[in-house]
This record gives C-alpha cells, sequence and structure tokens, in this order.
C-alpha cells in the first residue's frame, strides 16, 4: 500500500476537505501515479481493477477542473453497465459534497427516459455518468449536448467492448469536442484497447498498477464435490465459517436460481442476481446485499465486475469458470483493500482441468480440503443485521439522507447507530434498518411525516 497521503498533490480545499471526510488517507496505487497526470491534463490509459481506487482517482481529477457556476455538461463518464454507473456516481457525489451545486445525472438503459428528458429539461447536469447506448439515445434525441465537455472517461473499457459499444461510444466521441481529457481504464489491454485508444486519445500515457486485493489477503480453498455433492458441500462451509456476507457464483442463471431456491428452502436469507431480472429488481438486490440486509447472493457473473461490496467475508464458487480470468475477478470481490478475505471454490470430476487452468494462471498451487456432511450444525442461516425499508419519495422529491435520519431518531427515537445505510435514488429512498427495530421504524415512519408530507413506506421482505 501507498504512503503518499492526498495533501502532497494540488487538490481544491473542498475536495481535500472530502478526501477527509471520507476516511481516505494514503493514496493506492492507482490513485497516486494516475492523479498528477490526471491533473496536469494528460491523456492517460491504465491497467487497473475494480477495487484499486481508479473511482476516486478520476472523481478527484473531474472535480477539480469543474466549474459549477457555469450550467453545462463538462464531465462524462462511461461505464458498461448499470451497476458500475450508479456504484461511479456515488462515489463521485462523496466527493462532491463540499462544492456547491453541483449537478450529476445518471444516464443508464433499463429505466424509464422521462425522469431523464424531465432533468435534462431543467438545465444542464455538470456531470453525466452513463452506459453508451443510452448516452447515444439521448444524443440523437438532442435532450443531451457534450459539446463543451472537456474531461471523458471509459470506465472498463474491455467490458465495454466486449458487450459491443464499441460503435456507439464513436458516435459519442465524434459529439465532443477535440480539445478534451480522455482518460481510459481497463482491466486489461486486449488489441482493440489500442486500437480504441489510437482514435480517441492524445499521446496517451501508460499506467499499470496491481489490484490492492492480493492472493496474500484472500484465503483461497478448493474442495472436490461431485455435482449431486454440492449443495451438502455448500451448507457445510456455510455454517462452518459463518460469514456474514457471501456471493456465490454460477456459470449460469439455471444453476443461480436452483442453488437460491436450494438456500431458501433451508432458510436462509439469500436473493438471486442475474440477467432476466428487471432494472428495479437487479438495484434492490444489489442495494440489499450491500446494506446488510441480505447474508447471501447467488449470482452469475453479470456481478463479477463492478460489484464492490465493503467488506464482503467470503465468495464461494459453486461452478469453475473455464476462463481463469473469470475466476480471479470472482474470488477478487473479497480481500479488498488490504482486508482479510475467504474464497472457496467447488470442482467436480469434469472441472479438474479447468482447477489447474487457474493454478497456472495464478502462478500457485491450491489447498485441497473435505468437507463434512455429517458435521452440519443445525438453526445456523445466518440471519443478517438489517432490514430494508423503502419510501416511495426520492431526490425528485428534495428528499435527503438528513431529513430520512431526522424522521428515524425524532419523533420515531432510534438511536443514530440503528440506522445503517440511506441510498437515494430519484423516486425512491432505502433505509436499512436493525432488525430489532425494523417493525418500531416502519411503524413511525408509515404514521409521521417526511419534510411535511406523508408517503408510503414498506418493508422489502
Amino acid at each position: 500500500m501507498s504512503s503518499v497521503t492526498f495533501l502532497t498533490i494540488s487538490l481544491p480545499a473542498p475536495l481535500l476537505q472530502s478526501v477527509e471526510t471520507l476516511g481516505y488517507s494514503e493514496m493506492t496505487p492507482i490513485q497516486e501515479k494516475a492523479l498528477p497526470l490526471i491533473l496536469s491534463g494528460e491523456d492517460i490509459i491504465a491497467k487497473a481493477k475494480t477495487g484499486s481506487g481508479k473511482t476516486v482517482a478520476f472523481g478527484l481529477g473531474l472535480l477539480s477542473k469543474l466549474d459549477a457556476e457555469r450550467f453545462a455538461t463538462q464531465a462524462l463518464v462511461l461505464c458498461p453497465t448499470r451497476e458500475l454507473a450508479d456504484q461511479v456516481s456515488k462515489v463521485i457525489r462523496g466527493l462532491a459534497r463540499f462544492i456547491p451545486n453541483v449537478k450529476l445525472l445518471t444516464l443508464c438503459g433499463g429505466v424509464p427516459i422521462k425522469h431523464q428528458l424531465g432533468s435534462l429539461a431543467q438545465h444542464a447536469p455538470h456531470i453525466v455518468v452513463g452506459t453508451p447506448g443510452r448516452i447515444k439515445d439521448h444524443l440523437m434525441r438532442h435532450s443531451l449536448k457534450i459539446r463543451q465537455v472537456n474531461m471523458l472517461v471509459l470506465d472498463e473499457a474491455d467490458r465495454m467492448l466486449e458487450m459491443g459499444f464499441e460503435a456507439d461510444i464513436a458516435f459519442i466521441v465524434r459529439h465532443i469536442s477535440k480539445e478534451k481529457q480522455t482518460l481510459l481504464f481497463s482491466a486489461t489491454y486486449p488489441d482493440e484497447i489500442n486500437a480504441m485508444s489510437a482514435h480517441i486519445q492524445s499521446n496517451p500515457v501508460e499506467i499499470e498498477v496491481d489490484s490492492t486485493h492480493t492472493s496474500a489477503h484472500i484465503t483461497q480453498i478448493f474442495y472436490k464435490a461431485e455435482e449431486e455433492q454440492k449443495p451438502q458441500a455448500l451448507v457445510a462451509l456455510l455454517n462452518k465459517y459463518q460469514p456474514e456476507s457471501t456471493v456465490i457464483f454460477c456459470n449460469t442463471k439455471y444453476s443461480c436460481n436452483l442453488v437460491a431456491k436450494f438456500l431458501g428452502e433451508q432458510h436462509y436469507h439469500v436473493l438471486a442476481l442475474n440477467g432476466d431480472l428487471e432494472q428495479r429488481e437487479r438495484d434492490q438486490v444489489l442495494l440489499r446485499f450491500a446494506n446488510n440486509s441480505c447474508s447471501i447472493l447467488v449470482a452469475t457473473d453479470v456481478a463479477a465486475r463492478g460489484l464492490d461490496i465493503k467488506g464482503l467475508s467470503a465468495v464461494i464458487v459453486y461452478e469453475l469458470s473455464a476462463d481463469p480470468e473469470v475466476h480471479v475477478h470472482r474470488v477478487g470481490r473479497t480481500g479488498r483493500a488490504g482486508q482479510r478475505g475467504l474464497a472457496l471454490s467447488f470442482c467436480n470430476s469434469q472441472e479438474m482441468a479447468r482447477a489447474k487452468a487457474i493454478e497456472t494462471y495464478q502462478n500457485t498451487v491450491f489447498t485441497w480440503d473435505k468437507f463434512n456432511a455429517l458435521k452440519i450444525p443445525k438453526n445456523t442461516t445466518l440471519r443478517p443485521a438489517m432490514v430494508t425499508l423503502v419510501i416511495d419519495g426520492g431526490r425528485k422529491d428534495k428528499i435527503r439522507a438528513s431529513d430520512i435520519l431526522g424522521a428515524l431518531t425524532g419523533e420515531a427515537g432510534l438511536s443514530g447507530d440503528e440506522v445503517g445505510k440511506i441510498d437515494l435514488f430519484d423516486v425512491r429512498t432505502y433505509v436499512a434498518i436493525k432488525r430489532s427495530s425494523a417493525n418500531i421504524a416502519l411503524l413511525k415512519l408509515q404514521q409521521g411525516t417526511i419534510k411535511g408530507r406523508k408517503w408510503r413506506v414498506r418493508a422489502l421482505a
């Protein structure tokens, strides 16, 4: 870990205040290498994985160049998925908290375009974070103008190319002035990345850093288990290690749904994440898992990238991927930023070649262990600490997190430590409450008011 602090670089006072408030002390390697270059106006092409701190690096960079008094879109961040765009938006909003009147708009597909059009019609956002398809849609509708963008960020550029967004990105770039700074972040460097860089960047400086989550922080154990043994093995390991939060990776949505259904029947608090979910359902699944109101998330690789859960206790690989790099991305969800992590992988007879390929790729020899299904204790279903309440009002209604917290700690009589994460969206707000206090919080919010109004409030089961 770097020992260089943010005080060593020339950041505006409000950003230094944000960095201190958010508890960022020392810079990560990507921040130490990239930030001085970004602040000096260089184009960069950086090889950095999720969890390396790259979002803070480019977030501080674009905010340091922002003129909040000029209502024009000055920064554009392109992301491959809605989930990643939401995470990036949250990080940048946190960094911008001490800069008055900064408008950031998240523009992604999978949600109605009506609210986006309404917000764009009011006045232009300073910062836009979004997916290429929806950004292109707004450009074709002339609802979004990006000619004055002075910083373009492509986050997880390799994933965007894999998803077929190359033409959309080229279309978007043609709508931006050539006098701009372009930052390209990619976990891998395929030839297509270099070709894209050649078309959209000017003499970029190449940066490569290791992720802050390394194998030294992650205990990896493999278990030989045939398909019919895996359900029992799963319960045995969950009860042996008792992780507070676990992501279980499957290769297909069919397996994902089967595993989630099985664990639900064993009375675990489990949710499934795959490509069949509607966008609001996907948002709710990720949100409930991140705020500790669900203990186990069963996911296909739609969540292997962009999933950034702080303090994830364990990853269980139910089915090995044929691609060793995918395995590394899965395992890398735990053991982040120097924390300890646990990665448990099942391997049946047909998957042994995959296990060997992963060993070769990681240049290591895995520890193999056995599970004992006869020693499965009863009634240890990893009950989550929190319950999520949803309020049918959000940013569009001028609701702030402080309004929710005030209602809960005021009339409802809860203490601050009984309230967890508060996630604000345009027309909804989700708030995590300690399980023991959830019923009283729900009742008080249903009977009381927030900002002088009554709102529909319910608990997510």
